[in-house]
C-alpha cells in the first residue's frame, strides 16, 4: 500500500486541481476502498461553484466526489471483505470518492456482482436516487404527460423511470442539441429548444394550455425552481430534484406555486434507505441491460486532469453530458 494517493482539491470556489495526499485509514465499522471509475454529478458543480454544504476551502481531499464503485482494500467491517466491489454511497456532505482512495462506513457501501462493468455502474449512483424520489409517484403515470426540465444525466435517467412508469406523453425542455437527441432516445416524446417564458408558452401550446400532470425540475437553478410552477397543470405534481443552487435564500415565484396547488416534494435521504434497495435497483437496472447507460457517459478523464474533467461538466462543450474519471 502506498502512502500517498491523487486526489481532487476544491481549492476555492471554482477551482479544483489534482494534488498528493496521504491516503486515509479506516476505523471500526469503516472500508477503505480503491477507487476504480468515478463521475461528475452536477451536484458536485454546485457545490464546488457555489459552496452550498461545503465546510470550508480548501476542501476535504476528494470531495465532494460521491458517485464511484471501487474495490475494498481493507475493511474494519464484519460487512465486507477484501476484493468486494462496491458502490459507495456516502452523503454528499462526508463524500470524497474524487481519488485513488477512499474511507466510507459500512451503511453507506453497496456490494455489487464481481463482474459488473465498473465505468457503466458507477451510474447506479444516480439512477438510485431518481429510483427513490419515484417510489413517492403513483405505481403507473398511465395517461399522464410528464414534462423533464434538463436533460442532463439526471433528466435523461428521469425520461426513462417515467417511461418505465407507463407515462402516456414525456416532453423535455433542454437547449442543448445532444441532450436533447439522447432524450428521445431515453423515452422522450416531444422535445423544447427554448427557455424560460418561451419554453413555458411551448408547453402550453403541447398540452392544450393545461400544464403538464407531472414536472420534474432536474436543473437545480433559481429560475427553473420557480418555472416549474408554470409548467404544471393546476393540482399536478412537481418534484423539486434539482440541487439548491446557494445556501442563501433565493427569489421564489409562491404566487405561482400557491395558485397552481401543486403537490411538491424534494429529494433527499436515500442514502439512508434500508439495505441501499433503490441504489440495488439502479445496478440491476444496468447490469441486466435493462437501461444503456453508456451514452450519458460522454467523456472520460483521469484524476489527473480533474481540472479538465470539471471544466468539461461547466462549460457545458463538445457534447458533454455526463463526465467519467478514471484512475487507471
Amino acid at each position: 500500500m502506498p502512502e500517498l494517493m491523487r486526489a481532487a482539491i476544491a481549492v476555492e470556489r471554482g477551482v479544483v486541481r489534482c494534488d498528493e495526499v496521504e491516503i486515509p485509514r479506516p476505523k471500526k465499522s469503516e472500508v477503505l476502498v480503491r477507487t476504480r471509475a468515478a463521475s461528475i454529478c452536477g451536484s458536485d458543480l454546485h457545490m464546488v461553484n457555489t459552496g452550498w454544504a461545503m465546510r470550508a476551502f480548501p476542501a476535504m481531499a476528494g470531495h465532494p466526489g460521491h458517485e464511484a464503485v471501487g474495490e475494498v482494500v481493507e475493511s474494519r467491517s464484519k460487512r465486507f471483505t477484501v476484493g468486494d466491489i462496491v458502490l459507495t454511497t456516502p452523503h454528499i456532505w462526508n463524500s470524497r470518492c474524487f481519488a485513488d482512495y477512499q474511507v466510507v462506513d459500512d451503511a453507506h457501501v453497496l456490494k455489487l456482482d464481481a463482474d459488473v462493468e465498473l465505468d457503466k455502474v458507477t451510474i447506479a449512483q444516480q439512477l438510485g436516487t431518481v429510483v427513490y424520489a419515484a417510489k413517492r409517484l403513483p405505481a403507473s403515470l398511465a395517461g399522464q404527460t410528464c414534462l423533464v426540465v434538463g436533460q442532463g444525466s439526471a433528466g435523461l435517467l428521469w425520461d426513462f423511470t417515467l417511461r418505465k412508469l407507463g407515462a402516456e406523453k414525456i416532453i423535455s425542455i433542454e437547449p442543448l442539441s445532444w441532450r436533447r437527441e439522447l432524450g428521445e432516445s431515453y423515452g422522450v416524446d416531444q422535445t423544447i429548444d427554448v427557455t424560460g417564458d418561451a419554453a413555458v408558452a411551448n408547453v402550453k401550446d403541447l398540452t392544450n394550455g393545461i400544464g403538464a400532470d407531472l414536472v420534474i425540475e432536474a436543473v437545480g437553478t433559481t429560475p427553473t425552481l420557480s418555472q416549474a410552477f408554470h409548467l404544471v397543470r393546476d393540482e399536478g405534481q412537481v418534484v423539486l430534484f434539482g440541487l439548491p443552487e446557494s445556501e442563501d435564500p433565493v427569489p421564489f415565484d409562491y404566487s405561482q406555486m400557491f395558485k397552481s396547488r401543486a403537490d411538491v416534494f424534494t429529494v433527499l435521504g436515500s442514502q439512508d434507505e434500508l439495505g441501499l434497495t433503490s441504489y440495488s435497483e439502479a445496478a440491476r437496472l444496468i447490469s441486466s441491460g435493462e437501461i444503456d447507460v453508456e451514452p450519458i457517459i460522454s467523456h472520460r478523464v483521469n484524476i489527473s486532469e480533474i481540472d479538465r474533467a470539471f471544466g468539461l461538466a461547466n462549460d457545458r462543450v463538445d457534447g458533454a453530458v455526463k463526465i467519467g474519471i478514471t484512475f487507471d
